[in-house]
């Protein structure tokens, strides 16, 4: 079982002191960027991996409550810029893929749009808005793999009731420049590579490497519910493990917890369908 979460009310900071602390942990992570030296995986190469890890896609334009559909179209121009800087990445053995390093800021200069963002729990928007669907896809996609998240931050509200949802609920990654990045460490002796591409309708993502794998990586939910927290408010939580299946024998070799998922709901899970 999950252990038993409480979640605070929220609250709403001031202005100067979101804008303060948001340039101050920018700050800390370019310095940490240099004085770490973590050895970022940076070279893209135009040969495809031969052997297929896991693929992925998601939908691009999805029909939201209150949001106009210009900014779901200019999220598209934002996952194209920021792609272009992933596509075809090689992750030695090893390395760190770090996606903020890689982009870099979504600024209007670099043709980055107005998309959705969210702030505190609620719709904003802001230039490069939408890139957290590019974190979600590789979020899901890496832990179908061998390979290590070292850092991954959970979305702190669970802002949408559950249309259509094929995934379970914290399968994804929030982004937001640069310090709530999404990075993974290569910790195979196997070099792999990302690649991301558009289509007309999809987001596409595939994991490769330079050999098969011997095991296959299987997700799963666990322990889903539903609290009302003291304040008043309700809150959403379960736990992701997975299953590590040896692919010759179909035996299971172990089930993992991959992490456990808290958020506080913005809408009222006893709404008639």
């Amino acid at each position: 079982m999950i252990n038993d979460k409480v979640i605070q009310k929220p609250f709403q900071r001031g202005k100067i002191r979101k804008f303060l602390g948001k340039r101050y942990f920018i700050l800390k992570r370019k310095w940490r960027w240099v004085s770490q030296r973590k050895n970022f995986a940076k070279i893209q190469s135009e040969q495809t991996f031969l052997y297929s890890w896991k693929s992925h896609s998601t939908i691009l334009l999805r029909p939201l409550k209150g949001v106009e559909m210009q900014y779901q179209h200019n999220k598209i121009t934002n996952l194209r810029l920021a792609i272009k800087q992933i596509d075809g990445l090689v992750i030695a053995p090893g390395e760190v893929f770090s996606l903020w390093y890689l982009v870099g800021k979504p600024s209007k200069r670099k043709g980055y749009l107005k998309g959705l963002v969210l702030q505190s729990g609620k719709i904003a928007y802001d230039y490069g808005g939408g890139l957290c669907q590019l974190g979600n896809l590789l979020y899901w996609m890496v832990i179908h793999t061998p390979l290590k998240i070292e850092e991954r931050w959970r979305h702190g509200f669970d802002v949408f009731p559950d249309v259509n949802r094929k995934l379970p609920f914290g399968s994804g990654a929030t982004l937001s420049y640069n310090y709530i990045d999404f990075q993974v460490k290569n910790t195979t002796d196997i070099p792999v590579q990302i690649k991301l591409w558009l289509t007309d309708e999809r987001l596409h993502g595939e994991i490769r490497g330079e050999q098969e794998l011997e095991f296959r990586y299987e997700p799963y939910e666990a322990y889903h519910e539903i609290k009302q927290q003291y304040w008043g408010g309700y809150s959403r939580h379960n736990q992701i493990n997975r299953k590590v299946i040896n692919k010759k024998t179909h035996e299971v070799i172990k089930d993992e917890h991959v992490v456990d998922n808290h958020a506080l709901m913005m809408y009222n899970p006893l709404l008639e369908s």
